[in-house]
């Protein structure tokens, strides 16, 4: 975004030579044709001069020089020559005439090129406000482009130029806000600004306020308010100081907008987000309210037949009325643990406790709690050998694994193995968890890792929605392992298997450990 300097009129300094050369060629064409055409035509001639010399010449110098080229074609062509007495009338009316019809033209040329200058000058101001709005429109934060928007109005008025801008709402105080300052000023330039800021008014010469001051407080003006102030010093009056003055303010004034604009849209993802927040809080309740009960009714009334039955309740009645309380009391801690784990993992600024971890660790201790609780169950683990560490959360990627695991337990047949495959693909490390259910359908196969999602199995007969015993929860345990799989970096994907059922695979980045973390893990993993 770079402005062409705007000089005092004309705008641009022009060679006087092209002025000097039409005059010689008008006097040597003169001369010659002196004797052979009358004096009439030799002062079209010197007329023709004065318009073409005025092209080059300034006002002031284009009168100067057909007065001057008038006396001198009195004294050399008008009889008597060699002097400046003319003996007939109509002699001095056509000095007259050439002396009012080079003016009138000198006069018409200097008024023409000056409009023409003041439309250049217009065209470059209304280009340069064309590419700030691009500049500002293509940018996410308006304040990268102060440096550009400074050095315009530096162009622009050739003094030194100080921005402020806000970068967040305006400020209750006229000191220590959150503001942005690009250039120098003294603290009575600062208090200007900051007034400009907050009144929304430009101050200085020509602005009606304050106007003993030697500079200009341009407000960055929105819809609403204004983000910002511009001090741009004046050493000097500029030529056309209210124009000057007015694409300033423009210019501020589109910086003003580009961060109104910012604004709201911060302010509109920060709604959305905690809209959204709001949504899947509510949400959580709703569903938690609705799947909680079966098990807590299962609870209650499992306990309240211990409670007041057990002298009635044989040993295997009681023992079946425990388990039962057992299951549905770990079924609510897993729906529990997977809800508030979802809404952490929703939450802006996570920070992950991430450290090395083997795959072997990580799926040893999943093997471990899944067969207590399901002992009778054929879960197999396969390790590809010198797997790299990883850099992990140990906590959430064993509930990673530990829910895909007990999906795949509680969606395959009883005799039906489940499998752990640890290896390493390319640059990334997979873990993938294998059964041999019923699959699920294809129309399915993406929108299972939705939240509040619970998808078909592959077999289900077409008409309305059926559920069976073994499908509870609130849906929620692949919307958690998706999510922890990104927030390592890495994703779960569902890949249905050749001879029946379902692998969850999930890919995490393999990234080479320190050399003491290396040294240290090939120590422990010696026999």
């Amino acid at each position: 975004m770079m402005l062409g300097t705007f000089s005092k009129w004309p705008q641009r300094r022009v060679g006087r030579w092209p002025a000097a050369v039409a005059w010689t060629v008008a006097w040597i064409a003169m001369l010659a044709l002196d004797g052979r055409v009358d004096l009439a035509n030799l002062a079209m001639i010197l007329v023709l001069a004065s318009v073409v010399a005025a092209l080059w010449l300034p006002p002031i110098g284009c009168l100067l020089a057909c007065t001057f080229a008038v006396l001198a074609f009195n004294w050399a062509f008008v009889p008597p020559r060699g002097s400046f007495t003319v003996d007939l009338h109509q002699h001095a009316l056509l000095l007259a005439t050439m002396l009012a019809v080079s003016w009138i033209v000198a006069l018409l040329m200097a008024r023409q090129r000056l409009l023409a200058a003041r439309e250049r000058r217009h065209a470059q101001r209304a280009e340069n406000l064309r590419a700030t709005s691009e500049a500002l429109r293509d940018t996410d934060d308006p304040i990268e482009r102060a440096p550009q928007l400074r050095e315009a109005l530096v162009q622009l008025v050739g003094t030194p130029v100080t921005l402020l801008m806000l970068r967040g709402s305006l400020p209750s105080g006229t000191d220590g806000d959150p503001c942005l300052q690009l250039g120098e000023a003294s603290a009575d330039e600062q208090t200007g600004l900051r007034l400009s800021l907050r009144d929304s008014r430009a101050f200085g010469p020509g602005t009606g306020r304050h106007q003993e001051q030697d500079a200009w407080y341009l407000p960055m003006r929105g819809r609403s308010a204004s983000f910002g102030a511009a001090l741009v010093s004046l050493r000097a009056p500029p030529a056309e100081p209210g124009e000057v003055r007015a694409h300033a303010q423009a210019l501020c004034d589109q910086m003003g907008l580009a961060l109104e604009r910012a604004q709201t849209l911060r302010r509109a993802v920060q709604a959305r987000e905690e809209a959204n927040s709001q949504k899947l809080r509510n949400t959580l309740l709703a569903a938690i309210s609705h799947d909680y009960r079966t098990p807590l009714a299962t609870i209650m009334g499992a306990a309240s037949s211990l409670h007041d039955q057990a002298d009635r309740l044989s040993p295997e009645q009681q023992q079946r009325l425990a388990a039962m309380i057992v299951d549905e009391a770990d079924q609510l801690s897993r729906l529990t643990d997977n809800t508030l784990q979802l809404a952490r993992l929703d939450a802006p600024g996570l920070a992950l406790q991430l450290d090395w971890e083997s795959a072997e660790e990580l799926v040893g201790t999943v093997l471990r709690r899944v067969r207590q609780r399901d002992p009778g169950r054929r879960v197999h683990a396969r390790i590809e050998a010198g797997l790299p560490l990883l850099r992990c959360d140990a906590v959430l990627l064993v509930q990673l694994l530990e829910n895909l695991v007990d999906n795949a337990l509680k969606y395959s047949d009883a005799a039906a193995p489940v499998e752990i495959v640890a290896r390493k693909l390319g640059d990334q490390l997979v873990i993938a968890v294998g059964d041999r259910g019923p699959g699920i359908a294809p129309a399915w196969r993406e929108r299972i890792f939705d939240v509040f999602q619970r998808g078909e199995r592959a077999d289900a007969p077409v008409g309305p929605s059926h559920e069976s015993g073994a499908r509870r929860g609130a849906g929620v345990g692949l919307a958690v392992c998706r999510a922890i799989a990104r927030a390592h970096g890495g994703q779960l994907t569902l890949r249905a298997r050749s001879r029946g059922g379902s692998s969850f695979e999930c890919a995490l980045p393999a990234v080479d450990p320190p050399e003491p973390v290396a040294a240290a893990a090939a120590e422990n993993a010696r026999p």
